[in-house]
């Protein structure tokens, strides 16, 4: 979902709230705010670290053909230019596909060995 999807989504239940009559508005200011919370939910932008490297890792949410995609990214700042990217409809499985992707490049660039990426890739 794009931040202007988000940004509409908001202003729009923030009006309903505002022109909603006072005994209800209370009942549109829980739903406002539960939508809210699950809207920004769905963004995550955490460190980890792989192989003893600090990396990013990153899921945003996507719309396509009217459904909800994640789309990760994982990289590693001052240890090498390769990242990791993954989409798919599931927003916990997304973490491992990116992470999978970036050992899967890492070790097709020479940067780790074939240990080092079956440790990651298989436990």
């Amino acid at each position: 979902m794009r931040v202007s999807a988000l940004v509409s989504l908001v202003a729009v239940v923030a009006l309903v709230a505002l022109f909603a009559p006072q005994c209800q508005a209370q009942g549109w200011e829980a739903v406002a705010a539960a939508v809210a919370s699950k809207v920004v939910g769905l963004w995550r932008n955490e460190k980890t670290e792989l192989l003893g490297h600090e990396c990013n890792f990153t899921v945003k949410p996507y719309i396509k053909k009217f459904q909800l995609y994640y789309k990760g990214r994982m990289w590693c700042p001052g240890w090498t230019p390769i990242r990791g990217e993954a989409s798919t409809r599931s927003q916990s499985g997304v973490a491992g596909r990116t992470a999978r992707d970036f050992v899967e490049k890492a070790f097709r660039g020479g940067l780790i060995s074939e240990k080092e990426a079956n440790q990651w890739l298989h436990g």
